[in-house]
């Protein structure tokens, strides 16, 4: 029998987890004034060359803090990207090389909007204190209302809280009704005092539009030159599957039929033999013919849509693959053979790699956005960058804007999260 949990356990929950990110930030906020102080010596120290030494150290200890501020920040339901430029691509370890990067990082708005940010974080950070200190405050009452103000008492003074001087049982229950709503409030804290402070982390080391549109305008180059050169590749294949497939099968069945017209007038069996072995060779061309299309574009996509496509493509599997997608029968052609073979990547992968007993895909399309999953029970440890068929299909998703995620811890599972932002285009006829 499943148990649902009970509501307020999971804010409580959420509570202890926020204040301890609140903590956490409260501390970068104190490393923020000695980094800010620091970076500001070396940047002076530029203007006569000695800053050089240690301003790449010190800008790279200075985005590792704001990569987690963003971290914390998307946790809180406000996610943000990083608005540094491109890394430079020199990879001289003398003084030349060191020169350029320095001059990357001071050319760099974003190192200067790092400053600031770390100027005023040094005061705003410490409001993530404030979680804490309602719920120490309101332990504090607690403790109190538990018989601790006795020897307090015993001393003739008691003990002020919250305007309530504790020195008798009476003011010991209005302690404790304080610190309880004390703790009704440091529910409610954490969340409000995340957001805001991820908001203002927003404003000041998240994207501005220039950068924003010039990291657009990268991506684009970038996924265009992925785009060209998989389809240089792919026509390359296709060519050479004509050329070693089926254009050879023809040209065997041209001269098959050119020694049967050969043997027609004299040696009639002969001429039969070749005829069924032309047959066969115009079925096999066929065949191959037929499996070429198909992995330029499957039958079943364009027949019956993407949803019936993975569920072919889940019977055909030789593992046991649940299925399970509601999407509309209009989706972007384009876009449907990139989630398909995606997909039947993904089946291939957990198959011959992951070594998987069972697959679960799911396919969703909501407010614009195309959502699919594969899940596979498999030993995991899937590296979407060590060269393989994930890097594949992140260019491949990356020409629609598309996103992989990837989750493959050793040991399984391997989760395989796939975003692609597309509109609807016209109707077709699907299956229900």
């Amino acid at each position: 029998m499943t148990t649902v949990p009970v509501p307020w356990r999971a804010l409580a929950r959420r509570a202890v987890s926020d204040t301890a990110v609140g903590v956490l930030i409260a501390v970068g906020a104190m490393a923020s004034l000695a980094l800010f102080l620091t970076t500001t010596y070396f940047v002076i120290l530029c203007l006569i060359g000695i800053g050089f030494v240690a301003l790449p150290y010190l800008t790279r200890a200075t985005r590792r803090l704001t990569g987690l501020t963003r971290t914390a920040a998307a946790r809180s339901g406000v996610p943000f990207e990083a608005p540094y430029q491109p890394e430079p691509q020199e990879v001289e370890k003398d003084i030349v090389g060191w020169m350029r990067r320095c001059k990357w990082i001071l050319t760099d708005p974003a190192t200067w909007r790092d400053l600031l940010w770390l100027f005023l974080n040094t005061a705003v950070g410490l409001l993530g204190f404030l979680p804490a200190g309602v719920l120490y405050y309101a332990g504090e009452g607690l403790v109190l209302a538990c018989g601790l103000w006795r020897p307090l008492a015993a001393d003739g003074d008691g003990r002020m809280y919250a305007l309530v001087t504790v020195d008798s049982w009476p003011a010991a229950l209005a302690a404790a009704a304080i610190a309880v709503g004390l703790l009704g409030v440091w529910l409610f804290t954490g969340p409000v005092v995340l957001k805001g402070y991820a908001y203002f982390c927003r404003f000041l080391i998240g994207p501005t539009e220039r950068t924003r549109l010039a990291s657009r305008v990268r991506h684009l180059a970038e996924t265009r030159s992925g785009a060209l050169d998989t389809q240089a590749a792919e026509l390359r294949r296709i060519e050479r599957d004509l050329h070693d497939g089926a254009q050879a099968r023809l040209v065997g069945l041209g001269l098959k039929l050119g020694a049967v017209d050969r043997k027609m007038g004299h040696d009639i069996d002969e001429a039969r033999r070749l005829l069924r072995e032309a047959r066969a060779s115009s079925v096999l061309a066929l065949t191959e013919l037929r499996d070429l299309v198909r992995g330029i574009h499957p039958p079943v996509l364009a027949e019956r849509g993407l949803a019936d496509a993975v569920r072919a493509l889940g019977i055909a599997s030789p593992l046991p693959v649940t299925v399970d997608a509601d999407l509309p029968a209009d989706l972007p052609p384009p876009v449907e053979s990139a989630v398909y073979f995606s997909v039947s990547e993904l089946l291939t992968n957990a198959l011959k790699h992951a070594e998987a007993e069972h697959v679960e895909i799911t396919a969703r399309y909501t407010d614009g956005v195309l959502y699919a999953q594969v899940i596979d029970d498999g030993k995991g440890g899937a590296d979407g960058a060590a060269g393989t068929g994930l890097e594949g299909i992140r260019r491949r998703l990356a020409t629609f804007d598309g996103t992989l995620e990837i989750d493959s811890p050793s040991g399984g599972p391997t989760v395989t999260k796939m975003e692609i932002p597309c509109a609807l285009s016209s109707r077709k006829t699907s299956s229900s």
